[in-house]
C-alpha cells in the first residue's frame, strides 16, 4: 500500500478560490479577464512583502560586494524562474555569470520536461553545492511556491550548515515553520488561492518573478551598474544594445550625433561605461578604465 503524502490542505496555494469555482463553464473572455485580475493581487502581495524583500536584497549585496554569490534553488516552476532570473543578470547588468545561480530540482532538463518526483528529495541539492564549493560568503534562497517543498526546505538547512545567508520566497504565509531555526530572511507573498486550484504557475509564478525581479535588480543597482534608470554597464555586442549605448551616450553628451557616438562606442572597446567617462572627463581609454576600477565601476562615483 502507497504511504500517504504529508496533508497540505492548510496551505493557502491549495485553496479553492470564491471567484474561479464555476471556470469550466466560463466563456474564454470572462476567464482571461479573471485570470489577468487575480494576476494583479501576485504584483500587491509582492509590494505588501517590500520590507523583506529589501532586507534580503541588502544582506545578499553586501556579501556580493565581498566576492560572494547568490544562488536561487526551486522545483517545478519556482525553480524555472529562479533560473530564469538567474541568466537574465548577466545581459542586463553585464554581471559575471557565476555572480548569480539558479538550480533546480531534476538539473537543466527539469527547466524543459518536469521533474515532479525529484522534488521530494531533501539532500538533492547537495551535490551541486559541492560542485558551487558554497560558502560563507555566499547567499541562497529557497523559492516554493507553497512553503513546503523537501527539495527546497532541505536545501536552506543544508546551506545554513555550509555557513551561507539564507532565505525562502513563498506565496503561502505561516507554511514554512519548520525551516524556521535555519532560514535568515522568510519572505511570504500572500497572494492567497489559484485560479485553478494548486496551479502555482498562475498568480504565485507572477508574484514570484516580480519578487526575483526586485531583489536582483535591487542588488544590482547597489553594486553600481545603473546610473539614475539607465542600463549603463552595457557592452554593445549586437545592433540592439548598440543602439541603446548609442542613445545612453548622447543622453550624457547631447554634441554628439548617433554616427560619432557609435565612433566613441567603438573608441571605448565597445564598452558603454567608459565611452561616458572618456567623454565626460576627456581622458583616453586606459585612464577612464582605470578611474572606474578605482571606483568599483560606478559611474556616478567617478563624474558625479
Amino acid at each position: 500500500m502507497t504511504a500517504l503524502p504529508p496533508d497540505r490542505s492548510h496551505v493557502a496555494t491549495e485553496a479553492r478560490h470564491p471567484h474561479s469555482e464555476s471556470l469550466d463553464q466560463m466563456e474564454v473572455i470572462e476567464c482571461v479577464r479573471l485570470i489577468a485580475r487575480d494576476a494583479g493581487e501576485g504584483v500587491r502581495a509582492v509590494e505588501h512583502a517590500a520590507e523583506a524583500i529589501a532586507s534580503f536584497a541588502d544582506s545578499v549585496s553586501q556579501r556580493m560586494e565581498r566576492g560572494g554569490r547568490l544562488v536561487y534553488g526551486g522545483a517545478g516552476t519556482s525553480g524555472r524562474l529562479g533560473v530564469l532570473d538567474a541568466s537574465e543578470c548577466p545581459p542586463t547588468f553585464q554581471s559575471d555569470p557565476a555572480q548569480v545561480v539558479g538550480l533546480i530540482a531534476g538539473g537543466d532538463a527539469a527547466l524543459r520536461r518536469s521533474s515532479e518526483g525529484r522534488e521530494d528529495e531533501p539532500e538533492g541539492i547537495a551535490p551541486e553545492f559541492e560542485r558551487l564549493a558554497l560558502g560563507a560568503r555566499d547567499s541562497f534562497l529557497g523559492i516554493a511556491a507553497g512553503g513546503t517543498t523537501p527539495w527546497v526546505l532541505g536545501a536552506i538547512r543544508l546551506a545554513k550548515a555550509r555557513g551561507a545567508l539564507t532565505g525562502l520566497l513563498s506565496c503561502a504565509r505561516g507554511a514554512a515553520v519548520s525551516v524556521a531555526d535555519c532560514c535568515d530572511h522568510l519572505i511570504e507573498l500572500d497572494a492567497g488561492p489559484e485560479i485553478l486550484t494548486g496551479s502555482t504557475r498562475l498568480k504565485a509564478g507572477t508574484a514570484t518573478k516580480v519578487a526575483l525581479n526586485a531583489i536582483s535588480t535591487a542588488i544590482f543597482v547597489r553594486l553600481g551598474k545603473v546610473y539614475g534608470n539607465l542600463m549603463v554597464d552595457l557592452s554593445a555586442r549586437n545592433d540592439k544594445l548598440r543602439d541603446r549605448a548609442i542613445r545612453i551616450l548622447r543622453h550624457f553628451d547631447a554634441s554628439l550625433d548617433r554616427a560619432a557616438a557609435s565612433a566613441a562606442i567603438d573608441a571605448a572597446g565597445g564598452e558603454l561605461k567608459t565611452a561616458i567617462v572618456m567623454r565626460r572627463l576627456g581622458v583616453p581609454r586606459a585612464e577612464a578604465e582605470a578611474l572606474l576600477a578605482a571606483a568599483h565601476g560606478r559611474l556616478r562615483a567617478v563624474i558625479g
